[in-house]
């Protein structure tokens, strides 16, 4: 299947879940073009996480359409997919969490480096060139902690850095697959004000090299800079979803009107 649009990267069609009797995502649909970030807001309870966690696999959605670059990982029409089809679905997308999840036994340039050392392994010229394979992916790292700033804390343990440091390396983990997608899921909540500004600086330089990118925030003006979409849920479903400076200057929805009032009220 071949996309429409050779720059949409990620698509999603009426994406539902329940959790017993209660709807948490109802037919979500947007959609993410190369190089694009698009930045998800709404009240605590809305649905935002749960959308990231179905876009990861992490929750299998009971209905609809996921697919990257015209390949539809998704499909609840189709119930033939396998363990092993999820993992590597996985794989497009590249997941930042709000708590970090770094391995607190190995250094920040082990995190980084463990799960492409894991996935080399099942390549067929691994054992003949084992040494070169973990050289080049040792390097990988390397230069992916510089890119967050932190080269000099590669030896560093996760009890040793700051959580913002923390973050940055979990950020640098995410990209060390390679992701055709990064997410991140409120990636500040955890930090304080100083430790969120440089964790913000990394997202926005990656916003910059045009990263694509899908960033679940409470962070407004942060989304309304550096975001090319908005898309604003509440109760599971869309209300809002388009431009910035449409969504959070023309809200055409009661409900996006409220939202704002309460975060300006704050």
């Amino acid at each position: 299947m071949v996309a429409l649009n050779e720059k949409v990267v990620l698509e999603v069609k009426r994406l539902s879940k329940k959790f017993d009797s209660s709807d948490v995502l109802k037919s979500v649909d947007f959609t993410l073009e190369e190089g694009e970030t698009l930045a998800i807001i709404g009240s605590s309870g809305s649905g935002k996480t749960t959308l990231l966690r179905c876009l990861n696999f992490l929750e299998r959605p009971d209905a609809g359409y996921i697919s990257v670059r015209g390949n539809a990982l998704f499909d609840s029409e189709d119930h033939n997919v396998s363990k092993k089809d999820i993992r590597q679905n996985r794989l497009h997308f590249g997941l930042v969490f709000q708590s970090f999840n770094l391995f607190p036994q190995y250094t920040a340039l082990k995190n980084v480096v463990l799960a492409p050392e894991l996935l080399a392994k099942e390549r067929k010229d691994y054992k003949a060139n084992k040494k070169s394979v973990i050289e080049e992916i040792r390097n990988d790292g390397l230069k992916l902690l510089e890119q967050v700033g932190l080269s000099e804390r590669r030896d560093y343990y996760p009890h040793q850095l700051s959580g913002g440091q923390q973050q940055r390396v979990a950020i640098a983990r995410a990209l060390a697959l390679k992701p055709d997608i990064l997410c991140f899921d409120e990636p500040t909540s955890a930090l304080d004000p100083e430790l969120t500004g440089e964790v913000l600086k990394v997202i926005r330089s990656l916003a910059a090299t045009k990263k694509s990118m899908v960033i679940v925030t409470h962070e407004m003006q942060f989304a309304r800079d550096v975001a090319d979409k908005i898309l604003f849920m509440d109760d599971g479903a869309v209300i809002e979803y388009g431009k910035p400076e449409d969504v959070f200057d023309n809200p055409s929805s009661d409900r996006m009107k409220k939202f704002l009032e309460r975060y300006n009220s704050i």
